[in-house]
């Protein structure tokens, strides 16, 4: 048999091959290379160089798990272990490089306290002079003694010896899958690229699931993850909220126009008169009080007795009234709302008004409850209830005719470009010959993305971005757009995109020729 590092040199595929294993062997060179360079290194006579050799190490690794993630989407889909868990995790840990965080964190599994490896797997890449368990001269990656830095936030969190212990050999087994991995498909890589023999898939199912088992665990031990009985209650306040929505429609306190805007004064709107819809409307519903506290939603459970307060108030109001007041919560109560019409009297009516100087302060009282719960929401649930909100608004806004992103309903989903909104100062069309230069020029000429911080609204619709109307970076153009005005996803070979990305309606419609539009994904 020839020696590893000839039949490396026989059997090396070239760059411009676009098989799978072909893209690991090159991603797997440029990982192992960095680790040399920072092993070479003396952090403590040149620092900075450390930190720059660690930022190409973790891009390195970032890129080589992308490319093993595809790996196993093309060789394993149907044996690929379930990420259902994913929906218990907070939506702003859910990020793209959240794989690349997880092999970070198992290389950096702390020790435990009082000393001691503890059969830690021994760190991949530290300098001489470096400090122990992975800290960098600016602190970024582990403090002693189990302290380790949240995911998206600078702050440190510390990891109980419990968890770590529950950590460390997941973290061991999963860096050892991951060596196994990376060694069966840097041998397949030099033999036969084009397939995927029984060792390593068998491989792959293994470290998938090694994986999503530390994956899960890891983020547990962070942060509180939900558990399933809360996201069912989360759902039964999505179809409130959802029935909220149509009712405020029926009613006129709401317009279509305002949800398909996504109007930004909805995110206090709809919990409002979802309150009123739960407590009195339907009232077994999610917000039901004739359970615990410790049965509802952890959304609504810190106001459980002022929410009792509040149905006790709405019951005795008349339909004029409950009216009044479901008008004024999308905005705050004008000095003169207009006449105030009493309820028949009776002794429930009688005690509760009671101590309430007029039907108006009451209403007022009411007012300032409900906007109060809504809108502490905002401040302690907002993870939560921008989940909440981005799923009813994918159900009640308009889904659109599909003539109107279609054209007229030609094959492939092409578009007119007549049909297409123009985008200013759009780098592809601003000039033929420059567009020309920069398709040529191919990955290395990609246009530059426009930052998120100079551009306040689409540049299609002029639609202003807020929390729920999110920015969405064209990849053809570079532009910002809104999701609605980008909401294809075609290949862009000429970029070096071979998978299918997001692309604005104006670049699918005018700058992409047919072959790239089929890949359309969405």
């Amino acid at each position: 048999m020839l020696p590893a590092a000839l039949r490396r040199w026989l059997h090396r595929p070239k760059r411009s091959d676009p098989r799978l294993l072909s893209q690991f062997f090159f991603a797997d060179e440029r990982v192992t290379r960095v680790v040399a360079e920072i092993n070479g290194l003396d952090a403590e006579l040149d620092p900075q160089q450390y930190l720059v050799l660690l930022n190409q190490l973790h891009l390195s690794q970032a890129h080589l798990l992308a490319v093993i993630e595809r790996i196993m989407e093309e060789c394993i889909p149907t044996q690929r272990h379930s990420r259902d868990y994913l929906v218990k995790f907070p939506e702003e840990l859910l990020v793209d490089n959240l794989g690349n965080h997880m092999l970070f964190a198992a290389e950096v599994s702390p020790a435990p306290r009082g000393g001691g490896d503890g059969g830690r797997v021994p760190q991949v890449g530290r300098a001489r002079g470096a400090p122990r368990h992975g800290q960098t001269p600016g602190g970024r990656l582990l403090t002693p003694h189990g302290s380790r830095q949240c995911l998206l936030a600078g702050t440190f969190i510390e990891v109980e010896e419990a968890e770590g212990a529950q950590l460390r050999p997941r973290a061991r087994n999963l860096l050892c899958s991951l060596e196994l991995v990376r060694t069966v498909l840097r041998e397949q890589s030099l033999s036969q690229p084009g397939t995927y023999p029984e060792p390593v898939r068998a491989a792959l199912v293994q470290f998938d699931r090694l994986f999503a088992e530390f994956e899960l665990s890891y983020v547990s031990s962070l942060v509180a993850v939900k558990s399933p009985e809360e996201i069912y209650r989360q759902q039964e306040i999505i179809v409130l909220f959802c029935e909220t929505v149509e009712r405020a429609l029926r009613s006129g306190y709401l317009t279509q126009e305002m949800i398909d805007g996504y109007e930004p004064l909805l995110m206090f709107t709809i919990p409002r008169l979802a309150i009123i819809s739960g407590l009195l409307i339907y009232p077994e519903g999610p917000l039901s009080l004739e359970r615990g506290p410790e049965q509802m939603s952890r959304v609504f459970s810190p106001f459980y007795n002022l929410l009792k307060k509040i149905r006790d108030l709405l019951r005795v109001l008349s339909a004029e009234e409950l009216c009044l007041l479901e008008r004024s919560l999308p905005q705050p109560p004008k000095s003169s709302p207009g006449p105030w019409l009493e309820a028949p009297p009776g002794a429930r009516w009688s005690e509760l008004r009671s101590h309430y100087s007029s039907t108006k302060d009451m209403l007022h009282t009411l007012f300032v409850c409900i906007s109060g719960v809504a809108d502490q929401l905002q401040t302690n649930f907002a993870s939560d209830l921008r989940s909440i909100l981005k799923t009813v608004f994918k159900i009640v806004a308009s889904q659109g005719d599909p003539s109107e992103d279609l054209g007229t309903g030609k094959e492939d989903g092409e578009l007119l470009v007549g049909d297409a909104p123009r985008v200013a100062d759009c780098p592809l069309c601003h000039s033929p010959t420059e567009g020309d230069a920069l398709r040529r020029a191919g990955a290395h000429g990609r246009p530059e993305w426009v930052p998120d911080s100079t551009c306040s609204q689409c540049c299609a619709c002029r639609a202003p971005f807020t929390l729920l109307r999110r920015r969405h970076h064209c990849r053809s153009c570079g532009k910002i757009f809104c999701a609605r005005c980008s909401p294809h996803t075609a290949a862009l070979p000429h970029y070096g995109q071979l998978k299918p990305v997001r692309v604005c309606t104006h670049c699918y419609a005018v700058h992409l020729s047919p072959a790239p539009r089929r890949s359309r994904s969405r």
